[in-house]
């Protein structure tokens, strides 16, 4: 059996996934809000699609930058490349299903509820496909029980990430929401690692896939930048009540100047 370290490089990895959960968390769920109070289809549709995206990827960064601190007694570690890029697509992919039972439901209970546990099987999708894509000398067990507790607390997670969607409308009370479903997302990952089990079996052979570094560390790097970008563009982007304000002081200066104007 091999010694598995969950964090080769002390918290740095930790910590870095759970704040690339944290800013995933905060974009997706300030998307949503938007896209609730979105007063066209299209504009609401293109905020769901932005918040799927965002949570997805914040949730797949997470998970590989926590990757980057696996380390194996025994046995190098390499990664199925196409597996790793079907993670993160399935995770956009549920991930975005359930936003948008959220944001298109017209029972919030029932959407909620949908929403949380496709969003929630998503989230556990990725994390298990993120494994299956692992390549080591030896083979890699699970405890049942530690799997069903991570798939159990993905669920929880994103049931309460959305319904702070639903129910919270502060920026300020968004932020707070977030750091809780970071850690939390954060939590299931490691909660799922320590179901892990490695029965090494040494060899000189060489292993196929990449390396953490060669792959995962650009591609983490990459989708770590999109999120800072895209949480610029929300950030700068006026909300529903802002445009409506702008509109009302324009129609309020164009009848001043209406009113000012000399009668011809």
């Amino acid at each position: 059996m091999g010694h598995l370290d969950h964090a080769a490089y002390g918290w740095l990895t930790p910590a870095l996934s759970y704040v690339m959960a944290s800013i995933g968390a905060a974009l997706g769920l300030r998307c949503t809000v938007r896209a609730l109070a979105a007063t066209t289809g299209t504009s609401r549709r293109n905020w769901l699609l932005t918040a799927a995206s965002a949570i997805g990827t914040g949730i797949w960064t997470m998970h590989f930058v926590a990757m980057l601190g696996f380390h194996v007694t025994g046995t190098e570690i390499r990664y199925n490349v196409p597996l790793t890029i079907l993670g993160l697509v399935v995770a956009v992919v549920v991930v975005g299903a359930g936003v948008f039972a959220v944001g298109y439901g017209k029972d919030r209970g029932r959407s909620l509820v949908l929403g949380g546990l496709t969003t929630g099987l998503g989230v556990a999708s990725m994390h298990y496909l993120g494994m299956a894509a692992l390549r080591l000398h030896g083979s890699v067990s699970y405890d049942p029980l530690m799997v069903g507790l991570s798939i159990a607390i993905a669920v929880v997670a994103a049931t309460a990430a959305l319904w702070a969607a639903l129910n919270i409308k502060s920026p300020v009370a968004v932020a707070v929401a977030s750091l809780i479903m970071g850690a939390a997302v954060t939590s299931m990952h490691y909660t799922g690692m320590l179901a892990v089990a490695v029965d090494v079996a040494p060899s000189d052979s060489a292993l196929p896939g990449a390396t953490a570094m060669q792959f995962i560390f650009p591609l983490a790097v990459g989708l770590g930048s999109y999120l800072f970008i895209t949480s610029a563009f929300v950030a700068l982007s006026p909300t529903a009540d802002e445009r409506a304000a702008s509109a009302a002081a324009s129609a309020d200066r164009l009848l001043g100047e209406r009113a000012a104007a000399p009668a011809g």
